[in-house]
């Protein structure tokens, strides 16, 4: 074979070998671009209703309207010791609540006016709210029981 013949097969040979490449190379361009790339945004679950007490031991709840500033010399903050005596409440059905809000102050604050009361009469308020919830939990799941 001559060598003008074997470089002319040469070249044949990869031109059919680059043209395959050089096809992949085109990218296509569509004509709409948006402005803004659509933005995902989840669901959210699905909230109780307001007022209603959530489940499972969430002391801090009933607590809510306590301080939350440490104050010197105390061991712990108001809402702290709330949700102390809250659990120990939960635990002990046949502790009264004042026994159980002993350790929370019975002094006013001054200058609080939208905290009305002492911590100690919050705390005694939240308890026999937390016993009235769990009394008609328990009627309701009594109730549905005997129906069924």
């Amino acid at each position: 074979m001559k060598l003008h013949l074997k470089l002319t097969l040469g070249l044949a040979v990869l031109s059919l070998g680059l043209v395959p490449a050089m096809a992949g190379a085109v990218t296509y361009t569509p004509d709409y671009q948006p402005d803004k790339p659509p933005k995902y945004q989840p669901d959210k679950p699905p909230q109780p209703p307001k007022g209603t007490p959530p489940k499972g031991k969430a002391y801090g709840y009933y607590c809510k309207g306590q301080s939350k500033k440490h104050v010197k010399g105390e061991k712990g903050t108001a809402f702290s010791r709330c949700v102390k005596a809250m659990k120990r409440a939960a635990k002990n059905e046949n502790l009264h609540p004042k026994k159980a809000c002993k350790a929370l102050s019975k002094k006013h604050v001054k200058g609080k006016g939208s905290e009305k009361g002492t911590p100690f009469s919050r705390c005694v308020k939240a308890v026999n709210k937390l016993r009235q919830e769990e009394r008609a939990a328990e009627n309701a799941t009594v109730t549905s029981s005997s129906v069924a």
